[in-house]
């Protein structure tokens, strides 16, 4: 069901009849709340909420262990986010981005199906150590946060291919992510690097590096180093 950009600000009560849906998209509306209804509607895969007004959510939302694609909450005032998250076990991309949450609840690392984490402009100082535990998260969103580092546990997400940690607080490049795999895209713009490890080239699958808007030079060494195996570097 598509209520996209209807002007709504409930949910109407047509939807809670129907508990077959696949899809609900409520994006770009004036909801304030999602009523605890929500858990009747357990064959969703997707949930679009972003673009709203909405300041908290119902622990009911975790009862939608059907959702296997895609829960977009991005862009709402949510300050918190439900620890029932945690159940959704089998959900691929989540995106929280755009909410003044602080933090984000350490049951999210259960959520093991994850492929892609949005949370960027959320005011995160810093991460739970439970994410090492989205070894199937392949992309991870944090622009715009006042991070400082990350949890060495994701050292182990070794699925990783794209990290963007733009505009954070960093004054070193995360040594967490030393030996990622597959890591092809790291994005450290408009950060506050004093300097680059050469531990960078050792990244086997490194294809792009982005350092601009950092007080920082890249050694020649490394910069050879990463010419040489193709890899772009932006600074």
């Amino acid at each position: 069901m598509n209520l996209w950009r209807t002007g709504i600000e409930r949910v109407p009560e047509e939807v809670w009849e129907r508990r077959d849906l696949r899809v609900l998209i409520l994006a770009d509306n004036a909801l304030t709340e999602l009523p605890p209804r929500i858990k009747r509607l357990r064959r969703l895969h997707t949930l679009d909420l972003g673009h709203n007004a909405l300041g908290e959510l119902p622990a009911e939302l975790g009862e939608l262990t059907g959702l296997d694609r895609c829960l977009y909450l991005h862009d709402n005032r949510l300050t918190a986010l439900p620890r029932s998250l945690g159940r959704l076990r089998r959900l691929a991309y989540l995106n929280v981005g755009d909410n003044p949450l602080g933090r984000l609840p350490a049951e999210l690392g259960s959520m093991t199906s994850l492929v892609e984490l949005r949370a960027q402009r959320c005011g995160l100082r810093e991460l739970p150590g439970s994410l090492g535990g989205l070894t199937a998260l392949r992309e991870l969103w944090l622009r715009g946060n006042a991070l400082t580092g990350l949890p060495a546990s994701l050292g182990g997400l070794t699925a990783l291919r794209e990290v963007e940690l733009r505009e954070n607080a960093l004054e070193r490049v995360p040594g967490t992510l030393r030996g990622l795999p597959r890591l092809r895209r790291l994005d450290l713009r408009a950060n506050r690097l004093r300097e680059v490890p050469h531990w960078l080239a050792e990244l086997p699958a490194l294809e792009k590096l982005d350092l601009r808007w950092n007080p920082v030079e890249v050694p020649p060494r490394l910069s050879a180093a990463l010419a040489r195996r193709d890899c772009v570097v932006l600074r």
